[in-house]
């Protein structure tokens, strides 16, 4: 049983000035829920109960989103908004959260290092605080992933295809499909040459990891961007160690830039029973409007 899980959310966001000047970009809401909300519900689905964040200067909206209100918890009773009081209680009952600070942004190896001393001798899941997935079977990919790990007791991480043209922007694995959609990695290659891709297949920014990997973090030299990079310190875990990977059903939303930032806000506004008719009507008359 995996209970721990570890949500990177240190960056600057610098995709996203000036709103993230003051604002984390993980606070920035989908709809009308802090993307990093629903990235702790999806590892609280998963089984987690003890969730460590990584964040870094100008995050603590994070901290406090998550922490009690009780100025507004006591305007919203006094105003018989129960059904509001309920839904902001519930955010800071989710799991046991806690908080460590990357003192230096060296990249996503780094941050996920600052958790060694939290994680201990555990197994524990890695969610990226900037990317959301949407799955269709009812298991998130978090889910997917423990299972996967309580069959192999190995290191596991998601996959996606990605168009080909597209590669150079992400962390590509090869490797041998074993089963539909479940991969033996033979290697990992953080942002390829286009032309020198082993794949189409993406890291997804969801991981299962053995604590093994800390002592490879440590290990990895900087690399891409002169950044410890967590595909680098993958790389070392491979020459001893088995990692999987599961090229999972549904759609992942990477909200770390402005055009799929605001096509996960209409993508999820459209799965809302309370807003799918009046945005569908909004994105019509919008489109009807567009120079041709």
């Amino acid at each position: 049983m995996i209970r721990k899980a570890v949500i990177p959310a240190a960056g600057f966001g610098t995709r996203f000035l000036p709103a993230s000047k003051s604002q984390p970009k993980e606070m920035l809401p989908i709809v009308d829920t802090p993307a990093i909300q629903y990235v702790v519900e999806e590892a609280v689905a998963a089984g987690a109960t003890d969730i460590l964040m990584i964040i870094g200067k100008g995050k603590r909206a994070i901290e406090e989103h998550f922490d009690r209100n009780f100025v507004l918890e006591a305007e919203l009773e006094a105003k018989g908004k129960l059904d509001e009081l309920q839904h902001i209680r519930a955010i800071s009952d989710l799991a046991d959260i806690h908080f460590v600070w990357q003192k230096e942004l060296r990249g996503l190896g780094d941050a996920v290092a600052c958790a060694k001393h939290h994680v201990g001798n555990e197994p524990f899941a890695v969610l990226l605080g900037d990317t959301l997935v949407e799955t269709p079977n009812g298991r998130n990919v978090t889910q997917q992933l423990i299972g996967i790990f309580e069959r192999y007791q190995e290191s596991v991480v998601a996959l996606e295809e990605v168009e080909h043209s597209k590669v150079n922007r992400y962390g590509v694995i090869s490797g041998k499909e074993m089963s539909e959609g479940m991969y033996l990695i033979e290697d990992f290659v953080e942002k390829p040459p286009i032309d020198e891709a082993p794949s189409d297949l993406a890291i997804a920014g969801r991981y299962v990891f053995t604590p093994e990997i800390f002592q490879y973090i440590e290990n990895t030299q900087p690399g891409v961007n002169d950044e410890i990079q967590l595909t680098d310190a993958m790389r070392l875990l491979l020459e001893t160690r088995a990692v999987y990977g599961l090229k999972f059903e549904g759609r992942r939303y990477d909200i770390g830039n402005k055009v799929d930032f605001i096509r996960t806000n209409l993508a999820f506004a459209l799965m809302r029973d309370d807003l799918r008719d009046s945005m569908a009507a909004m994105i019509r008359e919008v489109a009807a409007g567009l120079p041709e």
